[in-house]
């Protein structure tokens, strides 16, 4: 019995060393993630500890965490809605969502929130959060701003719409079943919607009001350097006999599909046409010279029908040299040209860059000064940058390239929209299958990872870059925690002090104390254990105290879906917590008051409305 209460104290001591390094991020999850996983394994080694049916807690027990059904779930609905964002196919809807709310951009993800609340009281969240989390991370970008800003509020808004009917939430189930076996208390599906409603319309309010001012944006260095960049490049449209912009008519001087370019000239054989153009229409063999950001031009190659060539393996009408049919994806990076480059004093046909490198020049930035001519007649200066399109493995050797400087943190693909209907189809039988309960999450999640992969959606690369490290080590460390609090019994224990300490308390605090305790635990246990743990413990409360249990249950089981503090508490939040960049230290920012808010409400409503 000795050894078990050393164990007991030694897991304490990890758990909360594990939680205060996770909080200071002095040093990487990952790091303290093993670190804890380790200090498990030499203690349960050194010191023997049984679990209730004889055999002693062995290292397998620790590491068993890490092919959890939960974390492969979470793993693949990353890989999932990685698929959603490479063939950008939900841009379509989130420019809708964005048009509708046009002049308050910054309400534009207030509706799809509501809407996700609505929809987890009836559905899993976690189906749920995956249907609308690319969704929400389209209408963020649509709308210029962070993802960060809104993936976290979606995970809490599904865990707050959870707890308003009975099936809102295995949890709930989970609790009710147990409790109509334990007592005469037979929950029905709406027994507790409407104590439940004014919970978490409190919490909805402060996700809504609240919440947008505790975020902080979270992003890539990339992305960092790609938001700043606001500057132009001078690229060029040829106009071919199938190309999508023939018979394009000029309207008030501008061509409406062109709206995200400037049209500088339009080269018609030898005759030059200026703006602005009256009664232009595109005909094949014009050359269109615009001027275009990045991103503009990253649109124009990533269309179904793309506005610029990527592909035929000879040189068109004007000199430009065109890549051959790409199978894999394509890139897009920045390059400047180096002082006494080979480049200067030639224009690209001269160069022979592609048939050098294989990468495609698509436009060409010159800071000084934005030229009115074609591209392909500039002669390059040194400090010129060229945005050049091709495979990443064609970008990555221009490393070793004398006569140009690879700007690395510029690469990025370039979606791929021919796919987009393929993703969606798979994204879509996968989230049905999932709400229907008819195949386990687990099942549908791996099933659709590999048609992402298999479709041509995603590449195997693509794919492993999805998988967050962090989300792998903190779900199996967490697990492996728990392992430690049941065999050591340092879980029941808590359980059992709770009750000891409130022992002829009046009801109202009682309920108070206990939902404060399981909201603490549900965020570093699963909610279905701390639910699983304290029901028994609730029922014995309220048999003490002589009150229905009823209002015992239900604080349970709200108390239980409070899992805001941590991204380990619940696993909508692990599959936003990649997706938006986030750190530990923002679930406890902006996590604990949310938590706190459904404490108070909870405390001040439910005497009043179980007539405690």
């Amino acid at each position: 019995m000795l050894s078990v209460d050393i164990a007991m104290a030694l897991t304490f001591v990890v758990l909360t060393a594990t939680v205060v390094l996770y909080a200071l991020e002095r040093y990487p999850i990952e790091t303290v993630a093993l670190g804890s996983v380790t200090s498990f394994i030499v203690i349960f080694s050194l010191i023997p500890v049984f679990h209730s049916d004889g055999s002693r807690v062995a290292t397998g027990d620790f590491l068993e965490g890490f092919a959890n059904p939960a974390l492969i779930t979470v793993i693949c609905l990353l890989v999932i809605g990685q698929g959603l964002f490479q063939t950008d196919a939900l841009e379509g809807p989130a420019k809708a969502i964005v048009r509708w709310t046009r002049g308050r951009s910054k309400w534009a993800t207030a509706p799809i929130l509501l809407a996700v609340a609505v929809l987890s009281a009836f559905l899993n969240n976690t189906p749920v959060v995956v249907m609308f989390l690319p969704i929400l991370t389209a209408v963020a970008a649509t709308a210029g701003q962070s993802a960060s800003r809104v993936l976290m509020p979606l995970s809490f808004i599904a865990i707050l719409g959870g707890m308003t009917t009975l099936i809102g939430s295995s949890t709930n189930l989970l609790v009710a079943n147990y409790a109509a076996q334990s007592s005469d208390l037979k929950l029905t599906f709406f027994s507790f919607t409407p104590i439940g409603i004014m919970v978490a319309g409190a919490g909805i309010l402060y996700v809504l009001f609240v919440m947008p001012y505790l975020m902080r944006n979270r992003k890539t260095m990339a992305e960092e350097f790609q938001a700043t960049s606001g500057k132009q490049f001078i690229a060029q449209i040829e106009i071919t006999y199938e190309h999508p912009l023939v018979g394009t008519e000029a309207v008030s001087g501008m061509f409406p599909s062109l709206k995200d370019m400037t049209v500088r000239l339009v080269q018609r054989g030898q005759q030059p046409l200026l703006p602005p153009f009256e009664n232009v229409i595109l005909s094949p063999g014009d050359t269109v010279i615009v001027a275009a950001t990045r991103t503009a031009l990253a649109n124009a190659l990533a269309r179904r029908q793309p506005l610029m060539e990527t592909d035929g393996g000879e040189t068109n009408v004007t000199g430009r040299e065109a890549t051959p049919n790409q199978d894999g994806s394509l890139s897009l990076a920045e390059a400047v040209v180096a002082p006494a480059s080979r480049l200067m004093g030639r224009t690209l046909p001269q160069s022979g860059f592609y048939t050098e490198t294989g990468c495609l020049v698509m436009g060409i930035q010159r800071r000084s000064r934005m030229p009115r001519m074609a591209m392909n007649d500039i002669r390059l200066e040194a400090g010129d940058v060229l945005l050049v399109a091709g495979s990443e493995e064609d970008i990555a050797r221009l490393r070793g390239n004398r006569d140009v400087l690879l700007l690395d943190w510029s690469t990025a693909e370039v979606p791929r929209k021919r796919y987009a209907p393929r993703a969606l189809a798979i994204f879509a039988c996968v989230v049905a299958l999932a709400a229907s309960g008819l195949v386990p999450i687990v099942s549908t999640a791996v099933a659709g990872t590999f048609a992402m992969i298999a479709s041509g959606c995603l590449n195997i690369r693509q794919a492993m870059r999805a998988i967050d490290s962090r989300i792998f080590m903190l779900v199996g460390a967490s697990l492996a925690g728990a392992v430690a609090l049941e065999s050591t019994g340092g879980a029941s224990a808590i359980a059992m002090s709770l009750a000891d300490i409130l022992h002829g308390s009046p009801p109202g605090v009682v309920l108070s104390a206990l939902f404060f305790m399981v909201m603490i635990l549900t965020n570093f246990l699963s909610n279905n254990a701390a639910a699983v743990l304290f029901t028994p413990i609730a029922i014995n409360l309220a048999d003490q105290i002589g009150q229905p249990p009823e209002a015992f249950i239900v604080c349970l089981i709200i108390a239980a879906n409070t899992s805001f503090a941590t991204p380990v508490g619940y696993q909508t939040n692990l599959i936003v917590m990649g997706p938006g960049h986030y750190r530990f230290a923002d679930f406890l920012r902006a996590g604990v008051p949310l938590a706190l808010v459904l404490w108070l409400t909870f405390s001040l409503i439910a005497p009043w409305y179980y007539g405690l």
